[in-house]
């Protein structure tokens, strides 16, 4: 039976245990996620980039190249995803390590399904919470549960990629965004591509915004800002 409230959610997993890498899986999926996984930290950050809708991570802390710790700060360069640590040494230090590179909890193994599933409901729901449901400004809603935008009240159609941007410049409204870390948030840290399809990117999100488009402003040199005043 699927858990209550995970439909819909994907979990990424990383660990280089293929054992674990089973069991996890098996548990989460079990409870009604969907669940990626990655063999050491870069592929995990790979993983991230193609989708940046993941809403929770698992890193196990010893792996080979790319740790967990490596993959956790990585990560927080970017995004705000939940962080949950998992590794075999569980004492206080390895802890610490944990939480002070950005994990938001930390399990230690060998641990119990129902300990996993619930350490994992629990990210969630707290990211739920602390995170708005409407982001609004200058006459755009953007809905980030249904994935609605509008503009002076009419409906908006978007693409993956210009929702995402918008929801990137909404969420640091009136924040200047450096190009670098739209890229990062927006198409992945790892993204090799042309860079001016950001510049496309921005030119059709202010298209389809119409009137409005015009709170999505140039900051020359640097990146683009999201302003909640009158165009």
């Amino acid at each position: 039976m699927k858990g209550a409230g995970a439909v819909g959610d994907t979990i990424l997993y990383a660990d280089d245990e293929p054992r674990y890498l089973r069991l996890v899986k098996l548990f989460l999926e079990r409870e009604g996620y969907e669940v990626l996984t990655a063999g050491d930290g870069r592929s995990a950050l790979e993983a991230l980039g193609r989708r940046p809708d993941t809403a929770l991570v698992i890193l196990d802390m010893m792996m080979p190249g790319m740790d967990g710790l490596g993959a956790c700060r990585a990560i927080r360069s970017f995004s705000r995803v939940p962080i949950l640590m998992l590794t075999a040494l569980g004492d206080e230090p390895h802890e610490i390590r944990g939480i002070d590179t950005g994990a938001d909890d930390y399990l230690a193994k060998p641990f119990s399904r129902d300990l996993l599933c619930a350490r994992v409901r629990a990210l969630l729901r707290r990211a739920r919470a602390a995170a708005p449901d409407v982001l609004s400004g200058g006459g755009v809603t953007l809905d980030t549960g249904t994935r609605e935008v509008a503009a002076d009240g009419q409906p908006v159609a978007l693409s993956f990629r210009e929702f995402e941007l918008l929801r990137h410049l909404m969420d640091n409204m009136d924040t200047v965004c450096p190009r670098e870390r739209i890229l990062d948030q927006v198409w992945g840290w790892n993204y090799e591509g042309d860079p001016r399809t950001l510049d496309t990117h921005v030119k059709s999100l202010r298209r389809k915004l119409g009137p409005a488009g015009g709170l999505v402003v140039t900051c020359r040199g640097v990146g683009y800002s999201f302003r909640r005043g009158i165009p």
